[in-house]
């Protein structure tokens, strides 16, 4: 008995020391910044972390609120006396666990709120509407109106004269973002409900495409926007499958180096380092070999299995996180350089680890420091120098003509209902085209596989890959994310496509 008080004393008197610990580390405003310059009006809060924030407009737009949760305010931060072109003051207050800054705008002007992480600081930019419609803005995923909701009779009847003049489906209105990049809404009655899906329209002169993964490395999940955002991208599309902690679920190569893998064929999208996309199917195959003897990969940067060798590289992050009940070889240079009996192995920048397990690990038992080892990856012709990969499927288009293949790519359970969807494409115009179409929703249905390929057809692509749907499906550009996602909200997701500017 006097053993359990004595555990219960000490367990009261820890939660009591720790507890301070927690209430302490909510989010601190540090300071507030302000910048003006001929594009914008800039105010920054630095934070001593990143914290939740909302931004709330006026009907009249002349009074723009941001909230942010869950913060306390240092005590050095001071009355701000901000006053530029666009923004003509700027207050705060605290309210509890509640900051609320306030700005308040000259006539004509706009505000977006965006988030960074390293240093922590969030930031409102404020523009003049003229130049509100051509100004590419932090990606800050704030899930708003469509671009139409916001437009006059006038503009939307010349955004409609102007789908018809590229010859894109009634119902259409389009908008040039950007030089080289154009946003496509459309809606229409389909049998029994409607459909919304939108498209931007690149053009590869002026931009190009790469796969960037969420959080910067597998297993990894983030926003659509903070992977934008971390590759200042100009706009994003969600795409892989991805388990739930953000392993990713098909062959995928970013730079050069393949980053996960696949042994069912799927359909994939690449770019070579000169600019060609590609589209086929693609299987990986992988094998080391060393001291006479060699083994098959069963994977890159995923989770190790019984029996198994799996390459870990840099995108994996510092060290391979694996248990002790393997064997981990780092090879540089096509030589060992460390042996470990047991798991978690730092991951060279230069080179990989070999993490075995069972009878893989006895294989390669007799591996020492300095051995020669030789590591083979295989994708098939098909992407020979392809530097950019990304494999989801079916394959929807192929050469102007609907080839939904779920039935080959065993993926016979996508096509069950109309759902979400995303795809990339390339279009006969050359262009790039990225599309959403929303659904589960009341404005939107969503699409079967073969709808979305004709419908991706009549918004001219020549060859089309479907990506992941459902939840994920999400279009982000020129700091908006101009589909309602089904969720509501933007989900974490494990890889997106990211366009930048060449």
């Amino acid at each position: 008995m006097r053993i359990l008080q004595r555990f219960v004393t000490l367990f009261v008197l820890c939660m009591l020391l720790t507890f301070p610990t927690y209430a302490s580390a909510a989010p601190a405003l540090s300071s507030l910044r302000f910048h003006t310059g001929s594009q914008h009006d800039r105010v920054v809060l630095d934070l001593s972390e990143t914290a939740d924030y909302e931004l709330t407009t006026s009907d009249d737009g002349r009074t723009v609120t941001l909230m942010l949760k869950g913060v306390t305010v240092k005590s050095n931060v001071q009355e701000p006396s901000f006053k530029g072109s666009r923004v003509q003051s700027v207050k705060w207050t605290a309210k509890g666990s509640e900051v609320y800054v306030t700005l308040q705008l000259a006539p004509g002007c706009k505000a977006t709120a965006g988030q960074l992480s390293k240093p922590a600081r969030i930031f409102i930019d404020t523009v003049s509407s003229s130049a509100a419609a051509g100004t590419q803005t932090a990606n800050t995923g704030k899930i708003g109106k469509p671009t139409s909701s916001t437009k006059t009779d006038a503009e939307i009847a010349a955004a409609k004269e102007a789908a018809k003049k590229v010859g894109l489906p009634d119902g259409t209105i389009a908008w040039q973002l950007a030089p080289g990049l154009m946003e496509y809404e459309y809606k229409t009655w389909q049998d029994n409900g409607w459909l919304t899906a939108y498209f931007l329209d690149v053009d590869p002169s002026r931009y190009t495409w790469q796969p960037a993964l969420g959080g910067g490395q597998v297993p990894g999940l983030a926003k659509l926007s903070a992977i934008s955002d971390s590759k200042n991208a100009v706009a994003a599309i969600n795409a892989s499958f991805f388990n739930w902690n953000g392993d990713l679920i098909g062959v995928t190569k970013i730079d050069d180096a393949i980053v996960g893998t696949t042994y069912i064929e799927r359909s994939a999208v690449g770019r070579t380092r000169d600019g060609e996309t590609r589209f086929g199917t693609i299987t990986y195959a992988g094998k080391v070999t060393a001291g006479g003897v060699t083994q098959f990969v069963g994977g890159v940067d995923a989770e190790r299995g019984t029996d198994s060798l799996v390459l870990y590289n840099k995108y994996y992050g510092k060290t391979t996180r694996t248990n002790n009940y393997g064997r981990e070889v780092t090879v540089v240079d096509g030589k060992v350089t460390a042996v470990r009996a047991g798991g978690n192995s730092p991951i060279p920048t230069n080179g990989w680890v070999l993490s075995m397990h069972g009878t893989a690990a006895d294989i390669f038992s007799g591996l020492r420091v300095g051995d020669a080892v030789k590591i083979e990856q295989n994708l098939g012709q098909r992407w020979a120098g392809a530097t950019e990969i990304v494999s989801v499927g079916p394959r929807l288009v192929a050469d102007g003509r609907v080839n939904v293949t779920t039935a080959a790519e065993q993926l016979g359970d996508l096509d069950r209902h109309r759902e979400p969807r995303s795809a990339f494409a390339v279009t006969k115009r050359g262009t790039y085209l990225l599309a959403v179409a929303d659904g589960r929703q009341a404005d939107s249905h969503g699409q079967t596989l073969t709808e979305w390929a004709n419908l991706l057809i009549a918004f001219g692509a020549k060859d089309a890959l479907n990506l992941d749907g459902g939840g994920s499906s999400e279009l982000l550009a020129g700091g908006r994310v101009l589909n309602n996602p089904s969720d509501g909200r933007e989900r974490g997701i494990g890889l997106a496509i990211v366009i930048l500017p060449r």
